[in-house]
């Protein structure tokens, strides 16, 4: 059975900083392309940040390239997502998951395993 859990969420002020981690288990990252969104209520799930299996490709949106950055780490079986410079825009459940083919994808539809998601919000 795969799990993804992830953690490390919260409330934060602007320009502040928090480091999203995502704890595989039934699976190992190091096959698997693994993928950062984001989700506001009454919005679609967005795309944030992505990572290919060999961890040498990362892809970041272009709203947080520059502030965000993805990595694993294949012998804590984990991904993570480096957040810096929160603004309240940024506000939203955090969802990591996990992808067999590999390629570290920006559509969610390429996502076979997801974890149930941590809330991030930033306010003054």
């Amino acid at each position: 059975q795969v799990t993804l859990t992830e953690s490390g969420g919260g409330w934060i002020q602007p320009g502040g900083s928090l480091r999203l981690s995502c704890a595989a288990s039934g699976l190992s990252v190091v096959d698997y392309g693994m993928g950062w969104f984001r989700q506001v209520p009454g919005r679609e799930r967005e795309f944030v940040a992505a990572i290919r299996y060999s961890g040498r490709n990362k892809y970041h949106s272009h709203s947080v390239r520059g502030r965000f950055t993805i990595s694993k780490s294949n012998s804590e079986n984990a991904a993570y997502l480096q957040m810096n410079n929160l603004t309240p825009e940024d506000t939203a459940i955090y969802y990591c998951a996990a992808e067999e083919r590999g390629l570290g994808s920006t559509e969610s539809r390429a996502y076979e395993y997801w974890g149930q998601g941590t809330q991030v919000t930033v306010s003054a």
